[in-house]
């Protein structure tokens, strides 16, 4: 068993280092020209895996931790400090939300929305899932077309691809148009699963969670997992 473990271990530690050799390859604000598909999605994952990861790991550690503290009846400052972060008024209500959904799902999104880390968002704003700004004090960038041909729409723009990461995680763990999505992702890690209940995050509807599952299904990205 310490043999298998170690073995794991020292696959993960090499996998890890890869993507991190490859991420010095890449920039998320230079786009290669005349990219092969291949060298559009290694440079896509080489950029976005190592911050999905670490994102997830911070959330799911959190998430563990309150669980506990809630079993064992500790940590009620932060417990409650939490509830009014992610408006949650029971402690089943603060779990649904804490817990972080898988990162193959994360990954299709990115994909999916920066059209594969190519987006002038993504480039221009580390703006990885097209989120909008309603808010004139934060950092952000015009969109080149205006809402009914009039309105200027504004997205946010981040320091850094991380940034734009958490602030996902943290829009699909409040926005009351995502719900039904959490209560999915508290039940089930089935990713075919919650990408049904994601038809509100995009003017697709319902098509938008079939685009989202044959993402992940072409490029295996439950590996991820």
């Amino acid at each position: 068993m310490r043999a298998l473990f170690l073995t794991t271990l020292v696959t993960l530690t090499l996998f890890s280092s890869t993507l991190d050799d490859k991420k010095e390859r890449y920039s998320a604000s230079e786009v290669p020209k005349n990219m092969t598909v291949e060298v559009k999605k290694e440079r896509f994952f080489s950029l976005l895996v190592p911050a999905v990861n670490r994102v997830y790991s911070g959330l799911m550690a959190q998430y563990l931790s309150v669980k506990s503290d809630m079993q064992k009846g500790l940590g009620a400052k932060r417990i409650e400090e939490l509830k009014i972060k992610y408006k949650a008024k029971t402690d089943l209500e603060l779990l649904v939300a804490l817990k972080p959904h898988p990162k193959s799902l994360a990954l299709a999104q990115a994909a999916m929305e920066s059209n594969w880390g190519t987006s002038r968002f993504f480039v221009q704003a580390n703006n990885v899932f097209g989120m909008w700004s309603v808010n004139k004090n934060d950092k952000r960038i015009a969109a080149s077309f205006r809402r009914d041909g009039t309105k200027t729409i504004w997205l946010k723009k981040f320091d850094s691809l991380e940034d734009s990461v958490k602030a996902y995680y943290l829009l699909m763990s409040k926005g009351r148009a995502y719900k039904r999505f959490r209560a999915v992702r508290y039940e089930s890690n089935d990713v075919f699963k919650m990408v049904k209940k994601l038809d509100k995050y995009s003017e697709l509807g319902a098509v938008y969670g079939e685009r989202l599952s044959g993402i992940i299904r072409y490029n295996k990205l439950t590996k991820y997992d």
